[in-house]
């Protein structure tokens, strides 16, 4: 495994850990270059059929756990939200994937699912990704969704 802060590819793990449903495996490791010996962590995913995100205008594009992480990490930038966070709600929006037989779901369902997670979450973070998700074209955009969340709060 790459280290992810020298680049060096010598490594040992120190420990290991299931997580709780059994489908990831959690290892530490430690960087054997002797100027580094950094600690870092990898998962082990079982690689499956892959889930498929069905686009706007009705494209295929396979589900990437990575693409999802990285949008809400842009909505929460800068807002006091712990990664772990981040990391459970691409966990639950897995699991949505994971409980449907046919093994797709609309962009339009994932997104919902994200929006409502970072409405309970932080709801400036919520405002930017529903700014992107929904397409805001102007400031009205932006006034609407502010009013609706403070109608929502009272």
């Amino acid at each position: 495994m790459k280290c992810p802060f020298c680049g060096d590819i010598g490594d040992k793990v120190v420990d290991s850990r299931e997580s709780r449903e059994g489908d990831v495996i959690r290892r530490r490791r430690q960087c054997l270059n002797d100027q580094c010996k950094k600690r870092f962590t990898s998962y082990e995913r079982i690689e499956e059929i892959p889930y498929m995100v069905v686009k706007k205008d009705g494209t295929r594009e396979r589900f990437e756990r990575s693409k999802l992480v990285a949008g809400v990490l842009k909505a929460c930038e800068k807002r006091p939200i712990k990664p772990a966070n981040i990391d459970e709600i691409a966990d639950r929006a897995e699991q949505i994937l994971n409980d449907r037989p046919e093994r797709e779901i609309t962009g339009r369902e994932l997104g919902a699912h994200v929006m409502s997670e970072l409405k309970k979450l932080d709801q400036v973070a919520y405002v930017r990704f529903a700014s992107v998700y929904r397409d805001f074209r102007d400031v009205d955009d932006f006034a609407h969704e502010v009013r609706a969340l403070k109608g929502h709060k009272e």
